[in-house]
């Protein structure tokens, strides 16, 4: 099926009738229930599947280069944070973590690094900050759902969907990506006007901010790498153990999760209690982990070089804007 320039991304409208649920009649004055009745225009998305979308030629430029960038990003990720081993590595974590606190912030919900990895932990913290943690592992579990996409159908849609597209490049990224809101943080009103551009039907300004936002996001991203390789550096050159030793696997952990405690690293590391409090004390003694806690059951341990390093990732973004 081929591609049809005469769709558009307009969004149409019809007018529909809301009556009040017969359920909810009896808790509603008569005044209420006159108000929550009546007819109200319902969108209508476009159907874009066949949408045929020509790119003025100094755009289709800027997406090639975000493209480009975000490609090389996506290499250079593969070989971060050097030695790190675990489920999940330490930068896909940091950055599926960066993306969420940065989504949850352009709908004005805020929650710094620390504040975030205690909600992460299940510690009690403020309500922002349990929202964030919740958007963590939504964006987990919907990257998690995407890997296991294999259907025969739906990979036979996909295939006649993206049929002559110049822009259909399978396993060009390989990670979980660059953390896209935080380039769309940089211009918040330039986001939100080209979302009702695209709703006009025109989708250039829409693509062209993801363009944007794909670059910023890409530069900003290097230097969050850059500032957690400093970090580990500086802890591998502390650190006393042996080349065995669970501390150093614990490492990958304490930069993905930046709360932990010594129950959730015995689990994490899959070593007993005490061999984690054996690597927590290590932490502790080479800078990695500070005690955020006075209880002796249950004590939470903050790596507060990489909440620093997640903090001043989130500066720069409000910076940029």
């Amino acid at each position: 099926m081929g591609m049809d320039q005469s769709i558009s991304t307009a969004v149409g409208w019809e007018e529909r009738p809301w009556t009040t649920d017969p359920d909810d009649a009896g808790a509603l004055t008569r005044r209420a229930r006159v108000r929550a009745s009546g007819p109200y225009r319902a969108a209508l998305p476009a159907r874009i599947a066949r949408l045929g979308l020509n790119l003025p030629s100094d755009l289709a430029t800027d997406v090639e280069e975000a493209t480009a960038a975000v490609v090389r990003f996506d290499a250079e990720i593969s070989h971060a944070l050097p030695g790190l081993t675990g489920e999940i590595a330490p930068i896909d974590a940091v950055l599926l973590r960066t993306e969420s606190a940065s989504s949850s912030q352009i709908e004005h919900i805020t929650a710094d690094a620390r504040a975030l990895a205690l909600a992460t932990l299940g510690e009690r913290t403020r309500p922002n900050a349990a929202l964030v943690a919740a958007n963590v592992r939504a964006m987990g579990a919907a990257s998690r759902l995407a890997a296991d996409l294999d259907e025969p159908a739906l990979l036979a849609a996909h295939d006649a969907l993206m049929v002559g597209q110049e822009h259909a490049r399978p396993g060009a990224i390989t990670r979980m990506g660059v953390p896209l809101s935080a380039g769309l943080l940089t211009d918040t009103a330039g986001y939100f006007d080209a979302l009702t551009a695209y709703r006009d039907g025109d989708p250039a300004p829409i693509v062209r901010r993801f363009a944007q936002a794909a670059v910023a996001a890409v530069g900003n991203g290097r230097e969050l790498v850059a500032d957690l390789d400093e970090t580990l550096t500086g802890w591998r050159e502390r650190l006393t153990a042996r080349r065995d030793a669970a501390v150093w696997r614990a490492l990958a952990v304490i930069i993905a999760q930046p709360a932990v405690t010594v129950d959730h690293l015995a689990q994490a590391l899959g070593v007993s209690r005490p061999a984690a409090q054996r690597a927590v004390d290590q932490l502790v003694e080479a800078g990695a982990l500070q005690s955020v806690s006075a209880q002796r059951r249950n004590r939470v341990w903050l790596a507060t070089e990489v909440l620093a390093c997640l903090d001043e990732f989130a500066a720069r973004t409000g910076r940029r804007g």
